[in-house]
């Protein structure tokens, strides 16, 4: 073929392609009104590159059946929300003056993300990682029968090493082991450091992995979830990573603030579904027993409610995010927000303001570090704005502040994964504990306020005072917030 007839033939074939994406994300693909005109943007300017950037990071998840669930695991999943919608709908549900003021919430849960509500669950926080994977380190020790884990980030550092050999001897002791990783976020850990929990009879799973650990068309939707299962009563869940950075040992960030709960009751019910479904997608096997996992009636361990509430880019709609919005407007004194990045949407912004403008506390920390420098100045960008209604912001000092966590009227509180921003929102697997319990909520909220000893505030002030060159850093990292 001559070289004339290739380009001719090369030439035609992207246009075709790009006509075929520009019917897709016009036609085909509900989207928002604003991304639809970036992408047509993008496919008509940047013909060539343009498509290759969209099969990268345009494309959605098919949100019908991603979990591949059997006609009668839907149903018998449609049957424990059923059942619980019923209850609710006869006032038997809510059934403490706690809950009753929750819930509408409790029922958008419920309708919007399956999330059933439990209520015998016991709750231990944990603000340290080295109390906390000490908690875990022994949880795992005392397993008997199955080890169910999953994280975003595994290093193969120390730590990463010593909960892999801890697993390993479990699994040469006959416990089931299963482990899920994030293939980007692990993307500095090679499949050969699981090897020998291989070898030893434990399985490994990766999410969304890469073509010969090169390409990865899922690149921008990853799993950040972190939950790990103990024989089926101990429940772990929250912001905490394995990795020596999450123990302070990493001089970048010094002392690594987090927020992770250990979870005994129903809930675990619940925690221990996310992560069967997430298994089974990344493993492409077949699904289980729905019941073996659905709300079921369990020794007394506590007397905290709990929903568990996950969102990502299968779901029909921003399950964290709503959640999120509805608590902070259904506050009367106070919303206390930790969380490394605040690059918010529009809604959860007017949320905010709402609030605000209710004469409304609302208080705000993020770190007074980046780990990321254009996440760092569009996070001030965005609090800046709150600024001016009177939002209090504070500025973690005492290293690095990553715990992702909500506490509203010091009476119910959300912990997990989902930072606030559009990542979380939309693009990444997202996984949240709210606790209708004022003694947790409490205990969440004193742990805010000793941050705050160790928190700088930024005052508008101080904030009116920045420099052109921050308030260029500013600018630049907000027009990019969108794919941050």
């Amino acid at each position: 073929m001559e070289i004339g007839n290739f380009i001719t033939l090369i030439v035609t074939t992207v246009t075709i392609l790009n006509i075929l994406l520009l019917a897709g994300v016009l036609f085909i693909e509900r989207r928002d009104v604003g991304k639809t005109w970036a992408w047509i943007m993008v496919l008509v300017f940047l013909p060539i590159a343009g498509f290759v950037i969209y099969l990268f990071l345009g494309r959605d998840l098919k949100q019908k059946n991603f979990y591949r669930l059997t006609a009668a695991e839907r149903e018998a999943e449609k049957l424990d929300v059923d059942r619980q919608l019923s209850l609710e709908n006869s006032g038997k549900l809510a059934n403490t003056p706690l809950l009753k003021k929750h819930d509408e919430l409790i029922r958008m849960n419920l309708k919007s993300a399956n999330s059933l509500l439990s209520y015998d669950n016991d709750i231990k926080i944990f603000s340290d990682g080295h109390k906390k994977f000490e908690a875990l380190l022994r949880d795992i020790h005392a397993a008997t029968t199955e080890i169910n884990i999953q994280y975003y980030i595994i290093q193969s550092d120390a730590l990463g090493t010593t909960m892999r050999d801890a697993l390993i001897a479990k699994a040469k002791e006959g416990v089931k082991v299963r482990l899920l990783y994030d293939e980007v976020g692990s993307k500095k850990t090679s499949p050969k450091f699981y090897d020998e929990l291989r070898a030893a009879g434990g399985e490994v799973e990766v999410f969304f992995p890469s073509l010969f650990r090169l390409v990865n068309f899922r690149v921008n939707n990853r799993n950040h979830r972190k939950l790990c299962i103990i024989d089926g009563v101990i429940g772990y869940i929250g912001g905490f990573n394995v990795g020596d950075e999450y123990l302070g040992l990493d001089k970048k960030f010094g002392y690594w603030r987090d927020t992770h709960l250990r979870i005994t009751g129903e809930a675990v019910n619940q925690i221990q579904g996310k992560f069967i479904l997430d298994w089974h997608q990344a493993g492409k096997q077949e699904t289980w027993d729905w019941t073996d996992y659905s709300l079921q009636t369990k020794k007394q361990h506590g007397v905290s409610p709990i929903q568990i509430v996950s969102s990502g880019p299968n779901s029909e709609t921003e399950h964290l995010k709503n959640m999120y919005i509805k608590l902070i407007l259904s506050a009367k004194k106070s919303v206390s927000i930790q969380t490394p990045y605040f690059i918010p949407d529009n809604s959860f912004m007017d949320a905010c303001k709402i609030a605000l403008l209710s004469g409304i506390d609302v208080r705000i920390m993020i770190p007074c570090k980046p780990d990321h420098p254009f996440v760092y100045w569009a996070t001030w960008s965005y609090v800046g704005d709150l600024l001016d209604y009177g939002a209090k912001v504070l500025l973690y000092e005492n290293g690095f502040l990553h715990a992702k966590t909500i506490v509203v009227d010091e009476e119910v509180a959300s912990v997990g994964t989902m930072n606030i921003d559009s990542r979380s929102f939309r693009l990444n697997f997202e996984v949240n504990a709210i606790i209708y319990d004022e003694k947790v909520a409490k205990e969440l909220y004193d742990l805010f306020q000793k941050d705050t000893k160790l928190s700088s505030e930024l005052t508008l002030e101080r904030y009116e005072e920045r420099s052109l060159l921050i308030k260029f850093k500013e600018g630049i990292s907000r027009l990019l917030s969108p794919v941050l």
